[in-house]
């Protein structure tokens, strides 16, 4: 008995130790690149010789950063807009329950998430040197939609699993047009959903860089395109800089969808 009880105490503190040992590896590559933005010598060396907010003023005062910045906002932000009305339109089409080939249908639309992104950079690269949108934010934006739009379908085709379609046919028994009742009954519902895709799609425009390699000209440079070229160029604690602020936008931006999830879980259980 004495050893049972000694069992149950032991596998409580294992488990913890054990789920400490996996965050600690997932964390730590992410956050060694933190103090060293805050070096006061160009160099990514431990132990620093100094503190300094010089590479933060760096970017901040640099117009090739700003420029890369500026471009990366416009090209999320437009992205996010196309993905989330895309993605939420084709979501709210497959689930329908008179829907045809949709399980056909979801895999064509999931696609991007499971084709290797370099073979979608290739593929868009032809596709858009033969209509001539190569080197322009609109292409970008386009091709970052491609890849933006399934985070979509996926986080509101999930909000729409536990959606109640009586109350669409409640609607237009009172008299409301198709459009209305998505409008005033659907999107309130499935809100949640929409926004979480809706911030899924921003990140993923703002973190990608493959993309941006093959259709991205000199001054479309985005801020991860312009971390790689900094890399590859001249290194910089300026890249640290800009990665630090990366991961508090990311960080703010997770948080945002983990209480967007735990209130969709809310209203599934008031339903």
């Amino acid at each position: 008995m004495n050893h049972s009880l000694s069992v149950e105490r032991l596998l409580p503190i294992l488990l913890w130790i054990a789920g400490g040992t996996v965050v600690v590896f997932l964390i730590a590559p992410i956050i060694a690149i933190v103090p060293l933005s805050f070096n006061a010598e160009p160099f990514f060396t431990y132990p620093m010789p100094g503190l300094s907010l010089r590479w933060y003023e760096e970017f901040l005062s640099s117009e090739v950063w700003q420029l890369a910045l500026k471009n990366s906002i416009i090209v999320a932000v437009c992205t996010t807009l196309v993905s989330t009305a895309l993605g939420t339109l084709a979501a709210i089409g497959l689930s329908r329950p008179e829907c045809p080939f949709r399980a056909t249908l979801t895999a064509i639309l999931i696609s991007p998430m499971i084709v290797p992104v370099i073979v979608s950079a290739v593929g868009i690269y032809y596709a858009f040197a033969a209509v001539g949108l190569l080197n322009s934010l609109t292409g970008l934006v386009l091709a970052h939609t491609a890849i933006g739009a399934p985070f979509v379908v996926i986080t509101v085709t999930a909000t729409l699993a536990s959606f109640d379609h009586n109350l669409m046919r409640a609607a237009s028994s009172l008299g409301a047009t198709p459009v209305e009742a998505v409008l005033r009954i659907m999107l309130p519902i499935i809100a949640p959903g929409v926004v979480s895709g809706a911030l899924f799609a921003f990140v993923t425009s703002f973190d990608e860089v493959v993309i941006a390699l093959f259709i991205a000209g000199s001054e479309e440079r985005t801020l991860p395109r312009q971390m790689w070229s900094g890399v590859r160029e001249t290194l910089s604690p300026t890249i640290a800089a800009v990665a630090t602020l990366l991961i508090l936008f990311s960080t703010l931006f997770l948080a945002t969808i983990q209480w967007l999830h735990r209130r969709a879980e809310r209203q599934k259980l008031m339903h």
